[in-house]
């Protein structure tokens, strides 16, 4: 047996123990008698559907609004810690979800400190934030949260972008909206494609987001999963649910390495 064989045999091996085999077990209990027509028929996989896709392109298009601001100050208006501020990003990148909904529970959850300086000012017996057990809350702490994967490889292409065309575009009277619009845009729409997808991808699939914000009446897909395995013990059902997201991000992961691989990210 050829030696380059005996190296791969090993990490395959492993590889199929544990993602192979347990994602095939998914599958075959999601082949059921009756389990996909069960659930596609059921009213809260097609809500829970719904509300998956919604927050998921909300939370992208606020991703890439807020980044692209952020990644345009960043780079191009000096500030004293700009560096410092840019480098941070990749620290931020490394928090776990729940961190920063925690933070945000912290500020405007019932008891939190919003809430607290409002009862203390008017002697109220509750405060008026109560937006973060909502679908909007949800929203906002994903925003939150998945912002600096747009940064990333927005700070990346604006590193590569020549600055002489920035300056000849000033020179020629140019207002700083049209030079963001006509030469800064254009060189960032592959970032921003990129940048897009990957945070449409994990919005798809954020559990732990939902779970901490405490929105009960906020189900995605992930969180449907949960609770037919989990908390109903119907895993027939929970398989379906994983299955169809499993296929929907597959997708557009595929479609985010193919756009990586063109902006170089």
């Amino acid at each position: 047996m050829p030696t380059t064989v005996l190296w791969v045999l090993p990490p395959v091996a492993i590889l199929a123990l544990v993602f192979l085999y347990p994602l095939g077990l998914v599958i075959q209990e999601s082949l059921s008698p009756g389990a996909y027509s069960d659930v596609f028929a059921s009213q809260a996989f097609r809500d829970a559907l719904t509300t998956t896709v919604w927050l998921a392109v909300g939370a992208t298009v606020g991703c890439l609004v807020l980044g692209f601001v952020l990644a345009l100050v960043i780079a191009f208006v000096p500030f004293p810690g700009g560096k410092a501020v840019s480098k941070s990003i990749d620290v931020f990148l490394s928090f776990p979800s729940f961190l920063i909904t925690l933070a945000l529970l912290f500020v405007y959850g019932t008891v939190g400190m919003a809430n607290g300086l409002w009862t203390d000012v008017t002697g109220a017996a509750e405060g008026p934030f109560h937006f973060l057990t909502t679908p909007w809350g949800v929203l906002l702490a994903e925003i939150t949260y998945f912002t600096p994967f747009v940064m990333r490889p927005l700070l990346a292409a604006f590193s590569q972008l020549d600055t002489a065309q920035l300056e000849v575009a000033s020179s020629l009277g140019a207002r700083p909206a049209r030079i963001v619009r006509r030469v800064i845009l254009p060189e960032a729409l592959p970032a921003l494609a990129a940048g897009g997808s990957l945070v449409l991808v994990m919005c798809l699939n954020e559990f732990g987001i939902v779970l901490f914000t405490g929105a009960k009446g906020v189900t995605t897909l992930p969180m449907l999963v949960y609770g037919k395995a989990i908390l109903g013990s119907d895993y027939p059902a929970a398989c379906v649910v994983a299955v169809v997201n499993i296929a929907i991000s597959v997708g557009l992961y595929s479609l985010y390495r193919m756009v990586s691989r063109r902006v170089g990210a």
